[in-house]
């Protein structure tokens, strides 16, 4: 490994919060979909890499690792570049904080063990890289790096579901027929994005949710399916209940009706499942 490195690699632990600062234990090899969503949303960087080298550092080169954990600097090579605007080097360097094995040694790291990284470039230096997390360093598997493909492409598409800041006016309509009844509740977004939920009851049949991300509902639209870049904005984002200021124009009829449309659609999500601590 360079040496001119290491003078970096001290300069970084410093100046940037300690890796280890939010996480107390490392990444577990199986993530949900909202595990990854969670660190790719964060994260500009996305790549598959390959250990060129690992060094751990010292005392003196990592003076801030908390006990029982140890700083390594590591060398890799790119096998793919998921997401990256204007590309990475073929070799990158960064550092992750990892646990000591059983017996207090610093675990090992085998040349040409292969990682998925979520990370930010570090400015002024095109073949550093700093983790998003201090769990963004995960280990590869096929289906975890199709899974990332798909969230990056899903979440800088255009159209893509905008970030949910809050719940804002619900509107709930009773239609002509006993039993028919049209329920729409706008969301607060960053951007201020239209995007609003919609439940349809009609006599005789389920009732029916979907999502629009425009000012026009298509009532007809199927609701999002589980494990999608919509589900994960939507089910690891809205509250259990709506907030009272989403139903000040509502009488106490219409109120009733929307919080049990409001309770269909939750049920519909499903649990935000996630398997990492969240710093």
């Amino acid at each position: 490994m360079k040496p001119f490195f290491l003078a970096a690699a001290a300069f970084v632990s410093a100046a940037c919060a300690a890796p280890g600062a939010a996480q107390n234990t490392p990444v577990s090899p199986s993530l949900s979909y909202a595990d990854l969503a969670d660190l790719a949303v964060a994260a500009p960087v996305a790549a598959h890499v390959r250990v060129h080298d690992a060094d751990v550092l010292g005392a003196r080169e990592a003076p801030n690792v908390r006990p029982g954990w140890r700083r390594f600097l590591i060398e890799a090579d790119v096998v793919a570049l998921i997401r990256g605007p204007g590309g990475i080097p073929a070799r990158v360097s960064y550092l992750i904080d990892l646990p000591n094995d059983s017996r207090g040694r610093p675990p090992r790291l085998g040349r040409r063990a292969e990682f998925l990284l979520l990370a930010h470039r570090v400015p002024n230096r095109p073949d550093e890289l700093r983790l998003a997390a201090p769990d963004a360093q995960i280990p590869y598997t096929p289906a975890a790096a199709e899974t990332l493909r798909a969230i990056a492409r899903d979440s800088s598409a255009a159209d893509t579901a905008p970030q949910i800041t809050g719940i804002g006016r619900a509107f709930h309509v009773p239609g002509s027929l006993p039993g028919e009844s049209e329920t729409q509740i706008f969301l607060q977004t960053a951007g201020n994005r239209p995007i609003s939920l919609n439940v349809l009851r009609r006599p005789g049949e389920q009732p029916r949710w979907s999502v629009a991300l425009s000012e026009i509902v298509d009532a007809a639209a199927a609701p999002p399916e589980p494990d999608t870049f919509l589900w994960y904005r939507l089910a690891c984002t809205l509250p259990a209940r709506l907030p009272p200021s989403a139903l000040t124009e509502a009488e106490p009829d219409e109120a009733r009706a929307i919080h049990a449309d409001y309770g269909l659609i939750i049920q519909g999500l499903g649990p935000c499942a996630r398997t990492r601590a969240r710093g």
